[in-house]
């Protein structure tokens, strides 16, 4: 884990320092908290798990075990690194998926900015199996859809921090 946190510290200092050098407005790409984004940021988790519910409960008895079912319950962790892993990784994904693709990708149109960015979140957690594959589809969307019609990034990117944190108490 503490691996996966340095790979995206570097990785999101080096794509903030491009941005920076081609003359990219990062404060965009900043989240802004507040207690009202902590808020809002539980109301999209709680939305986001009942739509990925609804997305893999017709599939759930076809399917067997899926890959991530494995990894959480074998996993053994400290609570302050799966927090650590969450508050780096929520933004690290978020920041990049919406912040910085969603929203540059707008200019092509709403669909292909979701598209986008719904594919790209959904091609690397494809290690989840396909129900996590339509589960992220179903967390994505609903991230997304509040992005656009909010600008906001903060309860996005909490409720993010929150789905990978849940999962391992």
């Amino acid at each position: 884990m503490l691996g996966l946190i340095g790979m995206e510290v570097v990785f999101g200092a080096l794509a903030l320092l491009v941005l920076y050098l081609r003359g990219y407005s990062l404060s965009s790409l900043y989240p802004s908290p507040s207690l009202a984004g902590l808020g809002k940021g539980i109301g999209l988790y709680i939305a986001s798990l009942i739509a990925s519910w609804i997305a893999i409960a017709p599939f759930i008895a076809s399917q067997p075990s899926q890959p991530i079912d494995a990894l959480v319950s074998s996993a053994s962790v400290s609570l302050s690194s799966v927090v650590a892993v969450a508050l780096v990784n929520g933004a690290y994904e978020e920041i990049f998926l919406l912040g910085f693709l969603l929203k540059g990708l707008r200019g092509y149109g709403l669909s292909v900015a979701l598209g986008v960015s719904l594919l790209v979140r959904v091609l690397y957690h494809l290690y989840q199996g396909p129900l996590g594959a339509v589960s992220i589809l179903a967390f994505g969307l609903v991230l997304s859809l509040y992005y656009v019609k909010t600008n906001a990034l903060f309860p996005a990117v909490f409720a993010h921090v929150l789905a990978d944190i849940i999962p391992f108490l």
